[in-house]
């Protein structure tokens, strides 16, 4: 294994401390391991929090600040946060008008904000609301799941609920939003490699040089079926087509898609398989109406690339083209 690290057991800490380190705008509660916008909590504003395993970054800390998140919980690598961290964050960031989690739909993750916002519940009259992100149309049930798993709708999500909470909507309204976007919105990943987690010191499976498997989850899980290489086009296919089977996106405003890199995927090849994902869009009659690409929800240093698309409307693409000032996504601003 080489990984610039000092000791595995401290990589989420050290990587904490160089990003307190890196962004000034940010706070970082090194005990609980929580990362605040730094003007949190914003008096009148719903409070957002998110949260999950490290080794997924800049999930979800990068998506921390004016526009986004007003705070992320840092777990071990792909391990839940605990409640307390999610406590210490919803505290954190009670401006007064209830607090938004947004969650991932593993198993770990549900159970521990579930927690936290009952102990939230039984010690203040802080609202909290949850909703829990299960886009994935790979397979119904994974390793570590009941129902979908959350995935590429979450960067998303976070983005367009984000928006609606700075304009000072109530939280009734900005969980609307994101339950919306939850609802009209499907990705598909593939791999190339494996990923390694530091404490393992070795690859979380085995992919022969000329395999590929398509409809991995973002922790290295099993996906639909593992196939020969093939070129980006028919990769493309074989992730847009399971979208459009499970969605309909006819129609309407088009679609925001997001084409996300799995942590050691090349830019250019990102931007080439964004080309042929509006190939495929294009052949079924399906318009861009605006699109990410990059890597924003990784898996270590996977290798592969997964494809998210949302059903877009007005307001959603108001909300998209609001200013945002975080650590890995800044427009308007």
């Amino acid at each position: 294994m080489k990984k610039l690290l000092n000791d595995p057991a401290d990589v989420v800490a050290d990587a904490l401390r160089g990003m307190a380190a890196a962004h000034p705008e940010l706070r970082v509660d090194h005990e609980n391991r929580v990362v605040f916008r730094r003007d949190a909590p914003v008096r009148g504003k719903v409070g957002l929090v998110s949260g999950g395993g490290s080794g997924h970054e800049p999930m979800h800390a990068g998506f921390v600040g004016p526009g986004m998140l007003d705070a992320a919980c840092a777990g071990e690598v792909f391990t839940s946060p605990v409640p307390d961290q999610v406590v210490a964050a919803t505290r954190g960031v009670d401006g007064g008008a209830g607090v938004l989690h947004i969650v991932k739909n593993y198993t770990g993750d549900v159970m521990n904000f579930e927690m936290a916002a009952e102990l939230v519940a039984a010690e203040s009259d802080t609202e909290v609301a949850t909703v829990v992100t299960d886009d994935d149309v790979a397979v119904q049930d994974s390793t570590y799941t009941a129902g979908r798993r959350g995935v590429g709708v979450t960067v998303l999500l976070e983005k367009l609920a984000g928006a609606a909470a700075e304009e000072g909507r109530p939280l009734a309204e900005v969980a609307e939003v994101a339950r919306r976007v939850d609802a009209t919105g499907r990705s598909m990943g593939m791999a190339l490699t494996s990923c390694t987690v530091p404490a393992a010191g070795r690859p979380t499976f085995d992919l022969p040089e000329d395999e590929m498997e398509i409809g991995i989850g973002i922790h290295g899980e099993p996906g639909r079926r593992r196939v020969p290489l093939a070129p980006a086009r028919e990769v493309a296919e074989m992730l847009v087509e399971p979208i459009l089977a499970d969605l309909d996106l006819t129609g309407g405003d088009g679609v925001i898609a997001f084409v996300n890199g799995m942590g050691a995927t090349p830019l250019l090849e990102l931007y080439l398989m964004y080309a042929e994902v509006v190939a495929v869009l294009d052949k079924a009659g399906i318009g861009v109406a605006r699109n990410l690409v990059g890597s924003y929800m990784t898996s270590l240093d996977m290798a592969g690339c997964s494809v998210t698309l949302l059903r877009a409307d007005d307001e959603l693409l108001r909300l998209w083209d609001a200013p945002v000032r975080t650590p890995a996504l800044r427009w308007g601003a």
